[in-house]
């Protein structure tokens, strides 16, 4: 067995010290493993021959999928196909290596391959199997297919998203599944801390519908006291007003959200209008709801008149919480996001750099690093096979005749 990294050498992150096998596709899985790369964790990606359907989303260029290369960076990749038993016996064979293994395959379906929770402590007592799946790993629906666009129409978020006035609406991006990825990375580095004093590994079972309606938390005993009903609400914060997206006179928006007392009463003097901060109707937060209607008019009223920049300078002034809606032109050129490093230049070895997010959270002492851009599929599979289970070229050239294996071009030309 390869042996770890020192774990008390944590100059790669809090993670260094971990391996992952990462057998998820799309977003889900692979975000959840890269999450934990991002600090450290020794990342292996398992990816079909045909290439992960993330590498069909989003942009291209060169060729390239720009998506692939953020969501899988810090990763090397070998490409197996897991229908095969060569490849499933690749797959028991690389596990005894590995602390963690994550996956979003339909429950059941790993079993069906001999390489489910109960089949890997097997070969690895001590595993650490984190699996995403639309509905959970047991339950009258875990057999349904599940996206996550799936699991928030059944949680009551997507019921809360959009106009009241139209049908629920959607986020151009898919919201639950990295929401999901983060619950799973977290529930393995807290099955990560459990090991550290037990010895003992587990499984973690994150739902996509089960992460998206937690974030339901304030209705449910608001409906089991009073009966109602979350509803849209567009741009508003039900029950929190002046919170809402206004217009000004330029033709675009900027966000206000004024609704604590003393912020409300600071966007009062912004405005002009310091009355209204002891005003009946408006001077307390439970009132202002009542009133949100009228407010919202006083409000909007005055963004009309100025342009955005003057506004945004004005409220800055009066330290009222507000922002344009940023678009990503604005995020490139914006002073903060350089400060933050949340935009990162990464090399690239096909396109010399490409430009990804930064790291979520900052760590003071031991923060996360971005080491590569996302790696071709199969550009590392001879190399990990070689290096973790002792492969000779030519067993190595027997599985890629069998089909059992990919690599990548570039990979097999060296």
């Amino acid at each position: 067995m390869k042996p770890h990294r020192n774990s008390s050498d944590l100059s790669n992150g809090p993670l260094a010290s971990y391996r992952v096998l990462d057998l998820g596709s799309t977003v889900a899985g692979p975000f959840c493993a890269r999450l934990l790369a991002d600090f450290g964790a020794e990342v292996v990606k398992v990816e079909d021959l045909a290439g992960d359907p993330l590498r069909n989303l989003g942009e291209t260029f060169r060729g390239k999928s720009l998506y692939a290369t953020t969501l899988l960076r810090n990763k090397r990749i070998i490409s197996i196909n897991l229908r095969s038993k060569d490849g499933q016996d690749i797959v028991r064979k690389l596990v005894p290596h590995f602390d963690i293994v994550v996956e979003n395959f339909r429950p059941g379906m790993l079993e069906k391959w001999g390489l489910g929770y109960e089949d890997l402590r097997k070969v690895r007592p001590d595993l650490i199997m984190t699996r995403i799946s639309g509905f959970g790993q047991t339950g009258p629906m875990s057999q349904r297919p599940g996206y996550g666009v799936i699991g928030e129409a059944m949680s009551g978020l997507r019921e809360m998203i959009g106009d009241p006035d139209r049908p629920p609406s959607r986020v151009g991006l898919p919201l639950t599944d990295y929401i999901t990825a983060i619950y799973a990375a977290f529930g393995t580095a807290m099955a990560v801390i459990a090991r550290e004093t037990t010895g003992q590994g587990q499984c973690v079972d994150a739902a996509l519908y089960e992460a998206a309606f937690s974030l339901m938390e304030a209705s449910v005993p608001a409906f089991e006291k009073t009966g109602k009903l979350p509803r849209r609400a567009g741009a508003r914060l039900p029950n929190s007003a002046p919170n809402s997206l206004y217009p000004t006179q330029d033709g675009k928006f900027i966000h206000i959200a004024a609704l604590a007392d003393q912020v409300y009463r600071r966007l009062c003097k912004a405005m002009g209008r310091p009355e209204l901060g002891t005003d009946p109707r408006f001077a307390e937060q439970a009132t202002r709801a009542r009133h949100v209607e009228e407010i919202d008019a006083i409000v909007e009223a005055w963004t009309r008149s100025h342009d955005l920049d003057q506004i945004e300078a004005i409220l800055d002034t009066e330290d009222v919480p507000a922002s344009r809606v940023f678009t990503m032109e604005d995020i490139f050129a914006n002073e903060h996001y350089r400060f933050r490093k949340m935009i990162l230049d990464v090399p690239d070895e096909d396109l010399g750099s490409v430009k990804l997010p930064g790291i979520v959270p900052k760590l003071s002492r031991t923060p996360g690093q971005v080491r590569w851009s996302g790696h071709r599929n199969g550009q590392d599979s001879q190399a990990i096979l070689r290096e973790y289970l002792n492969l000779e070229d030519a067993e190595i050239e027997r599985l890629l005749r069998a089909g059992a294996i990919g690599t990548d071009a570039l990979e097999a030309a060296e």
